[in-house]
């Protein structure tokens, strides 16, 4: 038996409590996780915003050691780091053949297979295929990649979400350039990471928005150049910063309907708006067919990034070992299993960046 966060149904408080975890079989890999980050993307899962087969052991960004592999797995060995990729591609649908993997019509296929037993007998499901709020787990191979040199196996948790999302919003879907301006809505773990990507691309002003003034400093150190605490002059506000023209690229963190239309409106003509943020179904966002036409503005959304794990995370790698990207910077609490719950109280609340769960 080994201690997991459970969620026994949508809506309901999670458990922690002991699981039965099989052997690893044929094409599988089992971790004894390291660390795993508190994502906003589990607190959606768990209140029904995204929708996963329950009961299930939730958490999807982690990193720790391999135990031991199932048959015909040779890419990592016992002992080795790895990263867990909760969005693995099958490299052969539409998506794939077109080299868009992180839209892979295949990536949570295993999101419904029967991943543990509770002490009860319940049998259950693997949140977002890696279940990595566990202290081991099991996952089929092509959810795992090495740790990078260089990278702290803990802080290498980070990867598997935040940053490879931050770093993707800014380099593969909004295509920052040196010089451009940037906004970032949303300074929690994704919105950190975005911070840190933007100043790396080389962005000139960098403007961090968050509803906590308390955030402000996280923000600077990651990269803000300009702090503004989200109120109704928002846009305008960002606009008497960029000139009065409104920045190149805004990007959305957070999900709600309100911050995208913010986003969208402190954004420059012919500039680009790219949503991070996933928002609920009832999280609605209206434009009239004028302003589409006016203001020449791209809206677009980016799932994962629109990353490339296997190709991107050397190159993130790169620039953590140089010094230029802070791993550590985004994590504000690091706690236990046990933490999670008051971890996901504190996103309800938009207090602090990510929270970090060591084991």
């Amino acid at each position: 038996m080994i201690r997991a966060a459970v969620l026994p149904a949508v809506g309901a408080p999670l458990e922690i409590t002991g699981i039965e975890l099989p052997e690893p079989g044929p094409g599988q890999v089992r971790i004894r996780l390291a660390a795993a980050g508190v994502c906003h993307s589990d607190l959606s899962l768990s209140n029904g915003t995204m929708r996963v087969p329950v009961p299930a052991v939730l958490g999807h960004e982690g990193a720790g050691t391999v135990v031991a592999v199932g048959e015909g797995v040779t890419h990592v060995a016992p002992g080795d780091g790895v990263v867990l990729n909760w969005a693995p591609s099958c490299g052969a649908c539409h998506p794939c053949a077109l080299g868009e993997v992180w839209l892979c019509d295949n990536a949570l296929s295993g999101a419904g297979n029967t991943h543990a037993r509770a002490a009860d007998g319940r049998e259950l499901h693997p949140g977002l295929n890696v279940a990595a709020f566990a202290e081991e787990t099991v996952v089929a191979a092509d959810c795992v990649l090495p740790v990078p040199e260089g990278v702290p196996l803990t802080d290498a948790a980070l990867l598997g979400c935040a940053v490879l999302t931050g770093w993707g919003a800014v380099h593969h879907a909004a295509r920052v350039r040196a010089g451009e301006t940037v906004a970032v809505f949303g300074v929690g773990g994704v919105g950190l990471a975005t911070l840190q990507a933007a100043r790396i691309a080389g962005a000139s002003t960098i403007v961090a928005v968050d509803v906590s003034p308390e955030k402000e400093g996280l923000a600077r150190a990651a990269g803000a150049t300009e702090y503004v605490v989200a109120s109704e002059t928002t846009a305008r506000e960002i606009r008497k910063l960029t000139g009065g023209h409104g920045v190149d690229v805004a990007v959305e963190c957070v999900g709600r309907a309100v911050t995208i239309r913010t986003a969208w409106e402190s954004t420059r003509r012919g500039g680009r708006t790219t949503v991070v943020g996933i928002g609920g179904k009832d999280q609605r966002v209206s434009f009239h067919a004028l302003e589409i036409f006016h203001w020449g503005r791209t809206l677009a959304g980016c799932v994962y990034g629109n990353s490339d794990p296997a190709a991107d995370l050397p190159v993130i790698a790169g620039h953590i070992r140089e010094g230029r990207f802070d791993l550590g910077a985004l994590v504000t609490e690091r706690i236990t299993l046990d933490g999670i719950p008051g971890a996901f109280d504190a996103m309800l609340a938009g207090k602090g960046g990510r929270a970090l769960v060591v084991f």
